[in-house]
């Protein structure tokens, strides 16, 4: 994944990908990878929309919390949740973006739909 002080930044679950450079948010990544990363402050971790779920393998590859991270997001950093206003990556990795919660909701109803119309 990047070279010669680049990162490559891939967003899940739909996998679009961003070559940026150390020292970008995620957020910023997420923008230029076309991801949908929800935010409604502006990237000041004031809204706490924008985490994503970082895998352990990657662990290393963002910078150290930030201390609104770890005040906003508490226990949930243990989990690997992240705020992308606030973490830096540092090398090369992939992120889970979770799922919108309006379209999880229409998403879960069509589906209950369409196994009625089944019976």
């Amino acid at each position: 994944m990047g070279d010669k002080g680049g990162c490559e930044v891939e967003f899940g679950p739909e996998g679009q990908v961003a070559s940026v450079r150390s020292g970008t948010t995620l957020l910023e990544a997420s923008r230029r990878a076309r991801a949908p990363v929800r935010t409604r402050c502006g990237g000041v971790a004031g809204c706490l929309m924008c985490k994503v779920d970082v895998p352990p393998a990657y662990g290393d590859a963002l910078t150290l919390p930030t201390e609104a991270e770890r005040r906003k997001l508490g226990p949930l950093l243990e989990q690997g949740v992240r705020l992308s206003c606030q973490a830096r990556v540092r090398r090369s990795l992939r992120v889970e973006v979770p799922e919108d919660p309006l379209k999880a909701a229409v998403r879960r109803q069509l589906e209950r739909q369409r196994s009625d119309d089944l019976w």
